[in-house]
Order: structure tokens, then sequence, then C-alpha cells
């Protein structure tokens, strides 16, 4: 017993020693994220580029630019997604639900329609331009839900193989980036509100950082909004995978129940219970300011990472008709968006 102790103990040791290199360079380029903010501050009065997608582009460019030792891929990627989470979770007792649901059971409503317009129209789209059905399948439910994690659960339960779950995801990040990027040159475009832009980041980007990138730099309503309203898209997707499993079931490939992964992530409901106790009013502000700060903080450490994990060489890798699919996917989830939001004056 003694000695299994000990084993368990040097594992864990060994594995906080190997995270600690990428985490190491991920805060680094957090705190020069930092820095260039408030020299924008500085100079401009406010920040151009602010220090989340600030910490994102640096991360790009180090990826990019500079051979990079591959001790720091565990700890960027530790960055990315665990630290990331609990910066989601506190971000829970950051949001003021009376504010976010003012445009009540019509917001939900057009969530549950973009899920199954977005997955219909990318499945339809991919087996258009000659993805077999699977892979459009993965492709259509990581677009509309939730990305990587959506095509995690739902590979098993479609019998997808291992090829179809990389093609599917390895344009993720580079595609992210550049959403983070363009997607607010909407807001004076087409004079949609700070409400009507968080809904639209969190109705059409699939990951949980690159939706808070995104958002949060616009204004912290924008964040708060875009935030839930993703968090919300995540909860379908336990219906959607119990719904492709019914189709599926006896397929050959097809998984068996106990090797799928959890349906609804720990930080997401983590979230929702902060939410909630805020809601009820058993949050006190001082407690509401610190988590502010924890989360950004480490929402900023996260970004970092996930600038250290995107590769413009994994484009290459991917097929062509892949690309298509996820871009027009996006494209159509955008346009989409756009009209539940502007038909049904959602925050208008």
């Amino acid at each position: 017993m003694i000695s299994s102790s000990i084993a368990l103990g040097t594992r864990d040791s060994s594995r906080i020693a190997r995270l600690v290199p990428g985490v190491v360079l991920a805060g680094a380029i957090a705190v020069v994220a930092l820095v260039i903010e408030s020299l924008e501050r500085a100079i401009f009065g406010q920040p151009v580029i602010e220090a989340l997608v600030a910490a994102i582009l640096v991360g790009v460019l180090l990826r990019n630019l500079v051979r990079l030792p591959a001790q720091v891929d565990l700890g960027a990627a530790f960055a990315a997604k665990q630290i990331l989470e609990f910066g989601v979770f506190l971000l829970g007792a950051t949001i003021d639900v009376h504010q976010v649901l003012a445009a009540g059971p019509v917001l939900l409503v057009a969530i549950g329609a973009g899920i199954v317009g977005g997955i219909t129209v990318s499945y339809l789209l991919g087996r258009t331009i000659g993805l077999h059905g699977k892979l459009a399948l993965l492709v259509g439910v990581g677009n509309s839900i939730c990305g990587n994690s959506a095509i995690a659960a739902v590979a098993p339960v479609v019998g997808a193989d291992k090829k179809d779950v990389a093609s599917s995801i390895a344009l993720t990040a580079v595609i992210g980036v550049a959403m983070v990027l363009l997607l607010p040159l909407l807001v004076p475009l087409i004079h949609l509100s700070h409400y009507q832009y968080g809904v639209l980041v969190g109705m059409t980007i699939y990951a949980v950082p690159q939706v808070i990138a995104a958002s949060f730099p616009v204004s912290q309503l924008s964040g708060q909004v875009a935030t839930l309203v993703k968090l919300v898209r995540v909860l379908f997707l336990g219906p959607v995978v119990l719904v492709l499993g019914l189709i599926h079931r006896g397929q050959p490939g097809v998984a068996a129940a106990g090797k799928r992964p959890a349906l609804v992530p720990w930080f997401v409901i983590g979230f929702l219970v902060l939410a909630a106790l805020r809601f009820a009013g058993f949050v006190p502000s001082p407690v509401i300011a610190s988590a502010s700060d924890a989360s950004r903080w480490l929402t900023i450490l996260a970004m970092a990472g996930l600038g250290l994990g995107v590769e413009f060489a994994a484009i290459q890798k991917v097929g062509t008709r892949v690309a298509v699919a996820v871009l027009g996917s996006l494209g159509f989830l955008i346009a989409w968006s756009l009209s539940l939001i502007l038909g049904l004056r959602i925050g208008g």
C-alpha cells in the first residue's frame, strides 16, 4: 500500500514537472499581453487589442515563427483547457442573470433553432461536396454545438474512425483565431447592440476560449451573454448524442456507453451553479469582484496556451473538401444566427 502511494505521488510529481515549461511560457505571454494592453491605454486612452486577443496573437506568432521545444506542448495544452475551464467556472459568479436573460424564452428558441439548422445544413453541405456521412456529421455537430468536445462525444456513438475525428477538428484553432479578429467588425457594420453581438458570438463560435476572446473585448455585457449562450449550446450536446446514438445503434464500430466522454463538462455545471447562486443573492460583492479578476487572469493565460497550439502548417494536412465544409458551415451559422437575432428582435 505504501509503495503504491509513493509510486502514485511520483507519477503526479513527474506530470507536474512536465507541465511547468508550457505553463510558464503561457504565463510569460500573458504578462506580455497585459503590458501591451497597458501601453495601448497609455497611448490611445483605450486598448486597441485587448490582452485576451493579444495573448492569442503572441502565442500564434511564437508557435509559427520560432522553433519551440516539444516540452512546452503539454503545459500549453493544459493552460488552454484545464486552466481555462477553471476560469470559466469562476466566470459564473460574475454573470448578471437578470440582464443576460432579458430576451426571455425567445433566446432559448433561437439557440435550439440555430443548432438544428446548423447540423442539418452542415451535414447536407458536406454530403454535397463529397464527404462521407460520418465525417459530414462530425463537421456539422462540431460547428453547431461545441467543437472538439462535441466531436469527441459524437464520434463513438456513430462509429467514426480516428481519421474522421482528426480531419474534422484540424481547422478549429486556425479558424477560431480568424473569427476572434473578424467577428467584432460586424458590430459597427450592421449596427448590432452589445447584447446582440454577444448572442451572435455565442451561437456561432464553437470553442469556449474563442467565444470569450471574441466577446469580452467588445464589452462586459457581450462577454456575459456570449458565454451563457455558448454554454447553453453545450447543454444541447446530451440530447443530440442521445438521438444520434439511437439512430446508429447496433452499427459496426459504435462504442459501448461506458466508453463515451461526459456529455456535460464539470465547469459548465459549476458555471451554472455559481450563476444561480449569484442570481439568488448568495454571492457577496467582494467575492464577485475577486472572481472576476481571477477569471480574467486565468483566461488570458489560457488564451496564450491556445495560441501556442495553433499551427498554420496543419491546414496543409486537411483535405480541401473538409475545409470547404467547415467554412461553409460557419458561414451559414453566422447568416442563420443574424437572421434569428434581427428577425426575432433579440436584444434590439
